[in-house]
C-alpha cells in the first residue's frame, strides 16, 4: 500500500510525495482529484511520486486566503469534533475525507442555514434528495442531523464520484447541479475542470475553488492526514453503522449542557462532544435535538433528565452573570 505525505515548499506550491508503491503506475492512476494535482517528478527508484497544486489552483487560493483565513483557521480550533464525526461515516462510503470541507463552504458547519432554495443543513441537502435517502423532513428535519444528513451527502458524493471520476466535478455538481456538469463535459469534450469551468455558473466554479482553498488553509498543519487516492477507498458500510448501534438516541429540548449530562450520568464529556457537535447553540434556538447517548444510558437520562435540566439552567445563569 502507497503512503502519503504532504509538503509545502515556497508560499503556496503544494507537493504531494507517494512512497513504497509502484512510481510507474502511480503516475497514471487515477487518484480521484485529477484536475487538481499534476506529476512533477517520478523517481523508480526510491519508489517516490511528486505532485503538485494546480497552478491554476494557486492564484485564487491567495486572494480567498487574504479575505478568509483569518475566519478559517479560528474555525480550526472549534471544528474538530464536527470532523471527527463526518470522518467515519465519509471514509464507511468510500468518500475522501478532505470532502468534509464542503460543509464548510457550505454552512459554516451550521445546522440550521437554510438556503434560499430549500437546501439545508451542514449539507445543505435538498428536499427532493432528502426524501430520496430517506431523511425525514417533519416533525423534525434530519436534514439538520449532523450525522444522518453527513450520511446522506456522502452516499450523493459517492454516487456522483461514480459518474464523473473526479472529486472537483463532484464538488460542482453539488454546487451546480450535474446536468451543468455533464454539458460542460460534453461541450469541451473533457473532464478536467479546469477546461470546462468556464461552461459553468461562476457561483458553482467558485465554490469548487473556495473547497481547494479551505482545505489547503485547514491542512497545512496536519499533512498526514491528506487523503489523496479516494478513488482507492472501499465503502464500508458496516463502520457508521457500528457506531450508531452502540448508541442510544432521544429527542430533547430545553437548554441542556454537556457538560453537566456528563457529571450527573457519569459519561465520557469528550464522547458526548464528539458525537453531539453543536447540541448548545442548536437548543438555544427553542428546537428539538436528537441527543446521542453510550448505549444503555437513555434510561438513566430520562430517570435524572428533570434534574440534569435543573443544572444545566443553573450552569448557565453562573455563566451568564
Amino acid at each position: 500500500m502507497n503512503s502519503i505525505r504532504v509538503c509545502f515548499f515556497s508560499g503556496l506550491m503544494l507537493m504531494l510525495i507517494i512512497q513504497n508503491g509502484n512510481a510507474q503506475e502511480a503516475a497514471t492512476d487515477r487518484v480521484g482529484f485529477t484536475s487538481l494535482f499534476t506529476v512533477v517528478k517520478a523517481d523508480t527508484q526510491t519508489n517516490q511520486m511528486q505532485y503538485q497544486l494546480n497552478p491554476k489552483a494557486v492564484s485564487f487560493i491567495q486572494s480567498y486566503m487574504e479575505k478568509q483565513a483569518a475566519s478559517l483557521q479560528k474555525m480550526k480550533t472549534w471544528a474538530k469534533p464536527y470532523f471527527n464525526l463526518y470522518e467515519p461515516i465519509l471514509i464507511a462510503n468510500g468518500v475522501p475525507t478532505t470532502l468534509k470541507y464542503l460543509s464548510v463552504i457550505e454552512s459554516s458547519l451550521n445546522a440550521g442555514v437554510v438556503s434560499w432554495a430549500g437546501a439545508a443543513g451542514p449539507w445543505q441537502i435538498m428536499p427532493e434528495e432528502a426524501k430520496r435517502l430517506g431523511l425525514k423532513l417533519s416533525p423534525v428535519d434530519e436534514r439538520m442531523d449532523y450525522e444522518k444528513s453527513t450520511q446522506a451527502a456522502a452516499t450523493i458524493l459517492r454516487e456522483s464520484f461514480t459518474e464523473f471520476g473526479d472529486w472537483l466535478l463532484v464538488v460542482a455538481a453539488y454546487n451546480g447541479g450535474a446536468g451543468r456538469v455533464r454539458q460542460a463535459i460534453k461541450k469541451k469534450g473533457t473532464k478536467d475542470f479546469w477546461a470546462i469551468q468556464y461552461e459553468l455558473p461562476l457561483e458553482t466554479r467558485n465554490h469548487v475553488k473556495k473547497f481547494i482553498a479551505t482545505q489547503y488553509v485547514f491542512e497545512t498543519e496536519q499533512f498526514e492526514n491528506f487523503d489523496l487516492k479516494p478513488s482507492l477507498i472501499k465503502p464500508k458500510k458496516t463502520n457508521a453503522l457500528a457506531s450508531n448501534e452502540a448508541m442510544d438516541t432521544l429527542m430533547i429540548s430545553g437548554r441542556y449542557q454537556l457538560a453537566v449530562i456528563a457529571k450527573i450520568l457519569s459519561i465520557d464529556l469528550k464522547f458526548l462532544q464528539e458525537h453531539n457537535p453543536g447540541i448548545e447553540k442548536w437548543l438555544a434556538t427553542g428546537k428539538p435535538y436528537e441527543l446521542k447517548l453510550p448505549k444503555g444510558m437513555s434510561e438513566k437520562f430520562e430517570a435524572r433528565k428533570n434534574d440534569i435540566l435543573q443544572a444545566s439552567l443553573n450552569a448557565l445563569y453562573s455563566i451568564d452573570n
